[in-house]
């Protein structure tokens, strides 16, 4: 439980375990005595390493959270919504390397590139039901995921971005929040790139 708040509940959840979002689910509706009518789908790791050295282990680890994770939770709270016929909003992460690939990234990069597909196919199924799904995708961000790049590295990806700097956290939360809201009632099936400008 957040401190101070009786109105926000915080449960540890396995997205690649259908066990453990069964439970939290179950939590969810105990709590507040309906499904969550918005969902922002942002667990994500990376394993990476160069194409030809790349375990089979590391590269089914990245899936099962990156893109079943995505699927199995999406697929849970899709389901709770339609039962109860409640609105809602799905809002996937995605990102522009699911685009233009990167450097011993191929696992993390194909899972990307598979989020913003699922994303436009829900879209298409849900919308009946009053439900949309949109995928932002971040360019190079400052979060504990890039902070291991080496500086040489960051640089490089730096010169490349327009606005010439990573991003910062908050400003992909705008955007969630964005999404989340009625602002964005007639967006479904749509992808927003917050990347500083960098092509694909």
């Amino acid at each position: 439980m957040l401190t101070g708040s009786s109105t926000h509940l915080s449960l540890p959840m396995d997205v690649s375990n259908t066990s453990t979002i069964s439970t939290a689910m179950s939590t969810i509706k105990e709590k507040f005595s309906r499904p969550p009518n918005v969902l922002v789908n942002c667990a994500g790791i990376t394993r990476d390493n160069w194409f030809l050295k790349l375990t089979e282990k590391d590269f089914q680890q990245v899936f099962d959270v990156n893109l079943k994770g995505t699927f199995l939770v999406s697929q849970a709270v899709c389901k709770e919504l339609v039962e109860t016929k409640s609105s809602g909003s799905i809002i996937n992460i995605g990102s522009i390397v699911g685009q233009m690939g990167n450097m011993g990234q191929s696992n993390y990069a194909a899972t990307k590139a598979g989020v913003e597909a699922f994303t436009k196919s829900v879209a298409m199924e849900m919308a009946t039901f009053g439900i949309r799904c949109n995928v932002i995708l971040p360019g190079f961000i400052e979060t504990p995921m890039t902070t291991s790049v080496p500086d040489k590295v960051k640089e490089t990806f730096t010169r490349l971005i327009p606005l010439k700097r990573f991003g910062k956290p908050e400003e992909i939360g705008e955007v969630i929040c964005f999404l989340a809201s009625d602002r964005s009632s007639y967006i479904t099936g749509t992808l927003i790139k917050v990347t500083g400008g960098l092509a694909t």
